[in-house]
């Protein structure tokens, strides 16, 4: 009975900590917004895939209460089973809502070096299951792809595509079209246009691409990513 307000389609969600949008009709884009001394209010993007029974989240939100909200929208709303949460790098825009996941019972995922650099900084929750270079997880039939190329935005940064969406949430890795550099403190710049070009090469039919802050694009968005931090060379 706890399901019978919601509608059987979920809306798209809009509050003042957390916005859920579609981009097909099994994957959405969550946004919420972090503080920041040095840029201010800030949007971030995870993403969602739906498939069959069963859901997987790209990223948590920033916070416990956005989190919770991601949490009830997926479960409640769409009655669909969050079986993990793959997180992109060791930043708090990915990984902030994390306690609240584990406390779901929601078992979470990242690359090695992200469970190293997350408890090397203190963070109050540590990614559960690591890898190295990929991780194949299933999702209500579904395939997801989740792999590294190497260092660009972070030294652990990877990448998670979706091969029947031809969907990619690249995370900080992506900038969004006619962004800035963004946030640089753990960023390896030199090596970031090569990530990006394997990346390219990996998925060649890629359609929808979502950057870790700002509007989502198409395969446009590696071009603009790898020129960005060509530049100067």
């Amino acid at each position: 009975m706890a399901c019978a307000s919601y509608p059987k389609t979920p809306q798209p969600y809009n509050s003042d900590v957390l916005k859920i949008e579609p981009l097909t009709k099994g994957v959405f884009v969550h946004i919420s917004y972090l503080e920041s001394p040095q840029f201010g209010h800030v949007p971030c993007n995870g993403m969602v895939y739906v498939k069959g029974k069963e859901a997987i989240i790209f990223d948590t939100p920033v916070d416990s209460i956005s989190s919770e909200k991601l949490i009830e929208w997926i479960e409640k709303g769409m009655g669909k089973r969050i079986k993990g949460v793959v997180i992109n790098h060791f930043h708090d825009d990915c990984l902030g809502g994390l306690e609240v996941f584990h406390a779901h019972g929601i078992a979470s995922y990242a690359h090695q070096q992200t469970i190293d650099l997350a408890r090397a900084s203190s963070k109050t929750a540590i990614p559960q299951y690591g890898f190295e270079d990929k991780l194949i997880l299933k999702c209500g039939g579904g395939t997801v792809e989740n792999r590294y190329f190497g260092e660009a935005h972070t030294r652990d940064n990877i990448v998670s595509y979706l091969p029947a969406e031809k969907a990619l949430f690249g995370g900080c890795l992506m900038k969004s079209l006619n962004a800035g550099k963004g946030y640089l403190g753990d960023a390896n710049t030199a090596a970031w246009p090569a990530t990006v070009e394997k990346i390219k090469q990996a998925y060649p039919g890629v359609k929808f691409v979502v950057p870790g802050h700002g509007a989502t694009g198409n395969a446009e968005l590696l071009d603009f990513t790898a020129d960005l931090f060509r530049e100067g060379e």
